[in-house]
C-alpha cells in the first residue's frame, strides 16, 4: 500500500532524475555529434540513448544498493559523495556549462570520430553519469518497499521517454528555443539540483555524524 505522503518522494525523484538526465541540456551535444549523419541515423540515435539511459538507471534502481553493500560502502557516505556531486554539477548548469564530471572535451573529440555514440557518450556518462546513478539509488532505498521501486520504475521509463522526444526532435527544439533559451532551461535545472545536492550532503551527514544534527 502506499501512502500519500510517498507520493512526494516519489515526484521528487522523477523532477530530479530529470533534472539532472537534462535532455535539452544534451541537445545541442546530439546536434554537434549527428552533424555529417542523415535523418534516419540520427533518429536510431536517439532510440538507442533514451533506451541506454533507460537501461542503466534501471540497474542502478534495482542493484545499485547490493553493489555498494558489496563494497562496503554505507549509503549515509554515498549520499555524501553523491550529493557533492550533484551539487557541482548543479553550480556547473548555473553556469550554463558542460560539466566535466559528465562529458570532457577529450570525450567530445573522440566522440566526433566514433560511427555509434548512443550509447557513449550520449547515454554515458552525458545524461545517465554518475550524478543521475547516485540520486537513483538513494531514491530506491528511500522507497524501499517493491511497490515503490515499481513506481520509481515508471518515472525512469517517463525520463527516457523524454529523452527520447527530445533528441527526435532536437533540431525543431533547438531553432525555436535557441541558445538562449536552452541556458535558462539548463540554469533552472542547475538550481534544482544545487537544492538537492544540499540536502542529499546534510542527510548523509546527520547520519555519519549525528552530533552536528
Amino acid at each position: 500500500m502506499i501512502f500519500p505522503h510517498e507520493y512526494t518522494l516519489y515526484v521528487k525523484s522523477l523532477v530530479g532524475v530529470l533534472a539532472i538526465v537534462n535532455p535539452l541540456g544534451a541537445i545541442p551535444i546530439f546536434l554537434a555529434l549527428c552533424g555529417n549523419r542523415n535523418p534516419a541515423e540520427c533518429q536510431k540515435i536517439a532510440r538507442v540513448s533514451a533506451f541506454s539511459v533507460a537501461v542503466v538507471l534501471m540497474i542502478s534502481l534495482w542493484a545499485g544498493e547490493t553493489i555498494l553493500n558489496f563494497f562496503g560502502i554505507s549509503l549515509s557516505a554515498f549520499r555524501c559523495g553523491g550529493g557533492l556531486l550533484i551539487l557541482l554539477m548543479g553550480i556547473n548548469m548555473l553556469h550554463a556549462k558542460q560539466s566535466h564530471m559528465r562529458h570532457t572535451p577529450e570525450e567530445a573529440e573522440e566522440a566526433g570520430n566514433k560511427e555509434n555514440i548512443s550509447v557513449v557518450p550520449l547515454a554515458i556518462p552525458l545524461m545517465a553519469g554518475p550524478g543521475a546513478i547516485s540520486l537513483v539509488i538513494v531514491d530506491a532505498h528511500q522507497a524501499a518497499s517493491w511497490s515503490g521501486r515499481l513506481i520509481l520504475s515508471i518515472g525512469i521509463v517517463i525520463v527516457a521517454c523524454v529523452v527520447w522526444q527530445a533528441l527526435r526532435l532536437a533540431t525543431p527544439i533547438g531553432e525555436k528555443m535557441g541558445i538562449t533559451g536552452l541556458n535558462i532551461a539548463t540554469r533552472v535545472m542547475g538550481l534544482l539540483l544545487v537544492a538537492i545536492g544540499v540536502q542529499m550532503v546534510t542527510s548523509g551527514l546527520s547520519t555519519l555524524l549525528p552530533g552536528l544534527a
